[in-house]
């Protein structure tokens, strides 16, 4: 088989999964139920979220908070200040590619 598959959790509840790190991307699927969030943290490479289903509110280093439907991707540049919650009755789904992959740099 020349193609390589990855499976991501079909779940209704919080989850954090990580479905891809290699040389070429970090690729995580999360899922975040109404009024979870996640920690506020920096960008650690450009980012890029994929929104499947839900509104995520973001508030990137200190302007205004900003709402994302599905169907949205938001990029997101290396060491942006990332504040990501669901203040929404409907669960928020939502992939992040990190590319380059973080985890993969090449150290001097």
């Amino acid at each position: 088989m020349i193609e390589t598959t990855y499976t991501y959790q079909l779940t209704n509840e919080k989850l954090i999964e990580k479905i891809v790190n290699d040389e070429n991307i970090h690729l995580n699927h999360m899922v975040l139920t109404k009024n979870k969030g996640l920690p506020i943290h920096y960008s650690n490479s450009n980012v890029y979220m994929i929104i499947i289903r839900g509104t995520m509110t973001i508030q990137l280093d200190e302007q205004e908070k900003h709402q994302y439907t599905k169907g949205k991707i938001i990029n997101i540049p290396y060491n942006t200040k990332m504040n990501v919650n669901n203040h929404n009755d409907e669960t928020l789904e939502f992939f992040v590619v990190k590319s380059p992959n973080p985890n993969h740099y090449i150290k001097d």
